[in-house]
């Protein structure tokens, strides 16, 4: 007999897998995309009204917090909570508490570490999910409503808050990224577990699958990661704000 909808929904035994690029998948990559946007189209007005900033920043919070600990306690009523697996030391889990923080003191420290480290991570991770779960599945919906978050986080600092990278940024998110996967490393190989994929690849489809074999496409991360984040900070300098941006509109005034 097939459990009520109210059941498997929560089931870490639902029979409906995940399948990449199907119509749930797009929608949850184009919610992320119209939020990402409203608040870039809205950032003035946002800005304007102290009020609904705060209220955004405090939502932003409150939605990663929850999904944080709805996750466990799915974990743990489902009985599937193993220190193998279930410990939050992926870097979407890492940099999802770290955003946390971020927003709750506005931290200056933490704020370029999730711009880079966590958008791309996240971005990665909506792109190509590590997910077991359709939609409506509660792992599903917290998936990309975790993951959104800390992407939205991130953009929040930078375009409300006013914070901004710069290239010296994207060494210390290296730094950052090196020292935090020689810890999960150890860890992975205390418990023998994979955290961050250091041990081998995820069962489901990713971007790894085509930077070859163990370690090597570790390396190939490390290539990415630095190209990306480099990507990022450009992308930074010519919006407007950025130095390349404000210095195009001097020439320009010039003639």
């Amino acid at each position: 007999m097939n459990k009520p909808w109210s059941e498997s929904w929560f089931d870490a035994y639902a029979p409906e897998r995940f399948e990449v690029f199907t119509p749930s998948h797009v929608w949850a990559v184009l919610g992320l995309i119209v939020c990402a946007l409203l608040l870039w189209l809205t950032r003035g007005v946002i800005r304007s009204h102290k009020s609904v900033s705060e209220g955004i920043r405090w939502f932003l919070m409150a939605v990663l917090f929850l999904s944080e600990v709805t996750l466990n306690i799915w974990y743990v009523t489902q009985r599937i909570w193993d220190a193998q697996t279930s410990l939050p030391l992926e870097l979407c889990s890492v940099t999802l508490l770290l955003s946390i923080l971020m927003l709750f003191f506005r931290s200056r420290w933490l704020y370029p570490i999730v711009l880079f480290a966590g958008i791309g991570g996240a971005l990665q991770a909506v792109l190509t999910p590590n997910l077991a779960y359709a939609f409506p599945h509660y792992r599903f919906i917290h998936f990309f409503v975790a993951h959104s978050g800390i992407i939205l986080a991130a953009l929040y600092m930078t375009w409300i808050e006013g914070l901004k990278p710069t290239w010296k940024s994207v060494g210390g998110a290296m730094l950052f990224l090196n020292g935090l996967a020689l810890f999960v490393w150890i860890v992975d190989t205390a418990l023998g577990a994979n955290y961050m994929f250091l041990a081998g690849k995820p069962s489901t489809p990713s971007i790894l699958d085509v930077l070859g074999p163990y370690p090597v496409y570790i390396l190939a991360e490390e290539v990415i990661a630095l190209l990306f984040f480099s990507l990022m900070m450009l992308l930074f300098e010519v919006l407007p704000g950025g130095r390349l941006y404000a210095r195009s509109g001097t020439y320009k005034k010039t003639y």
